[in-house]
């Protein structure tokens, strides 16, 4: 009696996502970018390690103790966004007059509220606009200068745009302004998707877009259903890589929609988007996800994707190739 009373018990905790112990399944995934990632110096490598995992650990902690996604997903792109190593905020790619211009969205999976901002100068943490937008505001997206008049208006910091410019990105500027024909290209991103104790998706992508970029061109990244998507009926989902490609096919979505509509596994509807209808178009890049249950799934198509995982079955690890 006491080991069917034992069994019955597990059974009911896979079938609502909670652990032997009580508690339900929880974690974070996050990304840096991914692209043509490669042979990085030793120093290099370790910093970028140690940034993803303090941004890492800094959103599982806020879901340790009981906090929401949404909270989650915020701190840990803060911390991103702040560090000069990746292509959003401080150390973002600059556009071909050389200055950075910032695109964020964030989504909330429990009611499929958005918030976006796309080509601003002035915003210290975009994602934090966003989000702004989405809790207050009727409107999903704000652009360039009535996003920061709204930043303004709700007592926003303001910082100079050459805050953004770092001495890395601008000698990158100088060099690819001469080498204009070259079929170089530096693009890269930033997000975050988690699943927090009550059972709640949260996403949320950071950008600086692509370097020397013209005519106020905005990216996948502050598109819901593109580059960004939430939904606590299927998963979370936060893109990087070429964003006119994630555009045409809406990339966060259609993963959402092969999950809800055709019943297949994360790893499954993120694979077949990213390995096959991406690749099929020639576009490059990756997702991070994580599902109603803490099931998670980073594919790229790329030689690296920045990336990091933490879940609160004790899966954790922090990567940069394949």
């Amino acid at each position: 009696m006491k080991r069917l009373f034992i069994l019955t018990g597990l059974i009911v905790c896979l079938a609502f996502n909670i652990d032997y112990y009580g508690q339900e399944k929880f974690g974070i995934v996050i990304h840096g970018g991914a692209g043509v990632i490669k042979d990085l110096p030793a120093d290099l490598e370790n910093q970028y390690k140690a940034k993803l995992s303090e941004a890492l650990e800094a959103g599982y902690k806020i879901l340790e103790s009981g906090g929401s996604s949404l909270d989650a997903v915020t701190k840990a792109i803060n911390i991103m966004e702040d560090s000069p190593l990746f292509n959003a905020g401080k150390g973002a790619v600059l556009n071909d007059l050389g200055f950075a211009e910032l695109d964020a969205s964030i989504m909330d999976g429990s009611n499929l509220n958005a918030g976006a901002v796309a080509g601003i100068r002035h915003i210290k943490n975009p994602i934090n606009l966003a989000r702004l937008v989405m809790e207050k505001s009727p409107h999903v997206m704000l652009i360039g200068q009535g996003a920061e008049e709204f930043a303004f208006h709700n007592s926003f910091e303001y910082v100079d745009s050459t805050y953004f410019i770092t001495e890395r990105r601008f000698r990158q500027y100088i060099r690819m302004k001469k080498q204009r024909d070259s079929a170089e290209t530096l693009k890269g991103t930033v997000g975050a998707v988690a699943l927090d104790k009550n059972g709640n998706l949260a996403a949320g992508t950071s950008t600086g877009g692509m370097m020397l970029k013209k005519f106020g061109r905005v990216g996948d990244s502050p598109i819901i259903g593109a580059g960004t998507y939430a939904n606590n009926n299927t998963c979370a989902v936060s893109a990087t890589g070429h964003g006119e490609f994630f555009i045409r096919l809406g990339v966060a979505k259609d993963i959402s929609d092969l999950m809800e509509y055709k019943k297949m596994s994360l790893n499954e509807a993120a694979d077949i988007v990213i390995n096959k209808k991406l690749v099929g178009f020639d576009g490059d890049g990756g997702v991070i996800a994580i599902d109603r249950y803490g099931n998670y799934a980073m594919p790229f198509n790329t030689p690296g994707m920045f990336r990091g995982v933490k879940i609160s079955d004790g899966a954790r690890e922090v990567k940069i190739y394949k």
